[in-house]
C-alpha cells in the first residue's frame, strides 16, 4: 500500500507490521497534539456565546437547533466531497449499518452532550461549566474500564479525586451564594461530561473506519436531526428566523465553536487515542476563565483560583504523567 493510499484526510495511520521512523511517530503525534489544542481553544469559546445569547432571552432548544441549523449544511458539502472522493480513488463507501452507527455516536456527542450542557448553563457560570466539562478524560477512563476492558490506574482514581475536590470547593462557594439552582446547572452539565467521554470511546473505531471528515459529517448530521426533531416537537419553525446579535451568535457558535473544534478533534483522534486528545484539554478552561472575565465580567474569588488549580492540576498531572509512561 502506498502512501497515498493510506492517507485519509490529513491524518495518517501506520500500517500495522510496517515500522514507522521515531521521527515520522514523534511528529504524527505532535500534529494530533496540536489539532486537538485548536479544537479544545475553540470548543472554549462556546460556553461564553451561550451565555450572551441567554442575554437574549432565547431558550437552549431554540439555541441548539439554530448552532445545528447554520453549521449543518458545511458538514453536507464536506461530506459529499468525501463520498465523492472516495468514489474517486474507488476506495470503499461505508456500509449502512457503519452509517447509522456513526450518526448515533454524533448524536450522543454533540446533540446530548450539547444540549444537556446549554441546560447547564442557565444556572451556573462560563467558568464552572468548563472546569466540570473538564472531567470528561477521567470518565473516558473509567467508562473504558466498566464497559471495554481497558485497565484502570490508581493514578486515574486519585487524580479524578484531586478535580473533584476542585470542583466541590467551587460548588460549595456558589451553592452558598445563589443556592438550589448552582447543583441543577452542575449535575446538567456532568451529564454532558459523561456523554461526551462515551463519545470519545465510541468514536474512535468508527473514524479509523471511515476517516475523520466523514465520520464527522455523518456524526454532526445525525446530531442535527435529532435536534431539529426536539425543537419541532414544541416550536415552531418561525423562531428559527433571527436577527440581529442573535443571529450573530448564531453564527458564531455554528462555525467558531462547532464546525472548526469538531474536524480538529475527530482529526486528532485520528493520529492519538481518545486518553491522549484528552490531555490538551486542559488548555480550554484557562481560555474560558479568560474570556469569561473579558466578555461576561464574571469574577473568580480565591476559592475559585484555589478550586481551578485543583481540577486542573488533577487532569494535567494524571494526562501528562500517564503520556510519560
Amino acid at each position: 500500500m502506498n502512501k497515498a493510499e493510506r492517507i485519509e484526510s490529513d491524518a495518517v495511520l501506520a500500517e500495522p507490521g510496517i515500522a514507522v521512523p521515531a521521527a515520522d511517530a514523534r511528529r504524527h503525534d505532535s500534529i494530533g497534539y496540536l489539532l486537538a489544542a485548536t479544537g479544545a481553544i475553540l470548543f472554549s469559546i462556546k460556553a461564553v456565546i451561550v451565555k450572551l445569547a441567554y442575554g437574549l432571552s432565547v431558550d437552549p432548544e431554540t439555541l441548539l437547533a439554530l448552532r445545528m441549523g447554520f453549521s449543518l449544511p458545511f458538514y453536507l458539502v464536506i461530506g459529499f466531497h468525501a463520498v465523492s472522493g472516495r468514489r474517486h480513488k474507488l476506495a470503499a463507501i461505508p456500509s449502512l449499518s457503519l452509517t447509522v452507527k456513526a450518526a448515533l455516536i454524533g448524536a450522543l456527542g454533540m446533540w446530548v452532550a450539547s444540549y444537556t450542557d446549554f441546560l447547564g448553563l442557565q444556572y451556573i457560570s462560563a467558568q464552572f461549566e468548563r472546569l466540570i466539562l473538564l472531567t470528561y478524560p477521567m470518565f473516558v477512563v473509567i467508562f473504558g474500564a466498566m464497559f471495554f476492558r481497558q485497565p484502570v490506574t490508581a493514578r486515574a482514581l486519585i487524580a479524578l479525586g484531586v478535580s473533584y475536590a476542585g470542583l466541590a470547593l467551587i460548588f460549595g462557594e456558589n451553592f452558598s451564594l445563589e443556592g438550589q439552582g448552582i447543583a441543577i446547572g452542575a449535575a446538567w452539565v456532568l451529564a454532558a461530561a459523561i456523554a461526551f467521554a462515551l463519545y470519545q470511546l465510541l468514536a474512535k473505531n468508527a473514524i479509523d473506519e471511515m476517516g475523520p471528515k466523514l465520520f464527522t459529517c455523518i456524526g454532526m448530521t445525525g446530531a442535527s436531526i435529532a435536534a431539529f426533531i426536539q425543537f419541532f416537537a414544541h416550536h415552531s419553525g418561525r423562531e428559527l428566523l433571527v436577527t440581529g446579535p442573535l443571529l450573530f451568535y448564531s453564527l458564531l457558535v455554528a462555525i467558531g465553536a462547532t464546525v472548526l473544534p469538531t474536524f480538529f478533534m475527530s482529526a486528532a483522534l485520528h493520529r492519538i487515542s481518545a486518553q491522549a486528545n484528552a490531555t490538551i484539554g486542559v488548555l480550554s478552561p484557562v481560555s474560558t476563565i479568560v474570556l469569561a472575565a473579558i466578555i461576561l465580567g464574571e469574577r473568580l474569588t480565591m476559592t475559585g483560583v484555589l478550586g481551578t488549580l485543583l481540577v486542573i492540576g488533577g487532569v494535567a498531572w494524571f494526562t501528562f504523567s500517564g503520556r510519560r509512561k
